[in-house]
């Protein structure tokens, strides 16, 4: 069972790595019945930005490492992770990552970005 996001943008929340208000962080905050709704309009693309370069200097090379084993792997555990040195902090941080670049590109080609989230 995942939890899923959906709306301008759509996804899956990664299991047990990344939280379902993993969104809050770029500045928007959710309404909370049995998902978190979230809105980005335009003016808050300032501020998407600077959490993702904010979470792109945290990860620094790191990135590419994670980058490099999903290209090689579709799937993992924590021993594949062990083996690639890779520790959940760097993989939620990535997760995010990945969000944020996904509301960003929204922001830029529709104006907004609008999802839901479930929890």
């Amino acid at each position: 069972m995942g939890r899923y996001y959906s709306g301008d943008i759509e996804g899956k929340f990664w299991f047990a790595v990344q939280s379902s208000t993993a969104a809050d962080r770029f500045g928007a905050e959710g309404y909370q019945p049995n998902f978190i709704e979230y809105r980005f309009e335009s003016e808050d693309l300032p501020s998407v930005l600077e959490e993702i370069g904010e979470i792109e200097h945290t990860l620094g090379d790191n990135k590419q490492k994670i980058e490099d084993f999903f290209k090689e792997n579709n799937g993992y555990n924590d021993v594949m992770l062990g083996k690639a040195e890779i520790t959940a902090s760097m993989l939620s941080e990535y997760a995010d990552l990945l969000l944020g670049y996904q509301i960003r590109d929204s922001i830029i080609e529709k104006g907004q970005c609008h999802f839901d989230a479930e929890l």
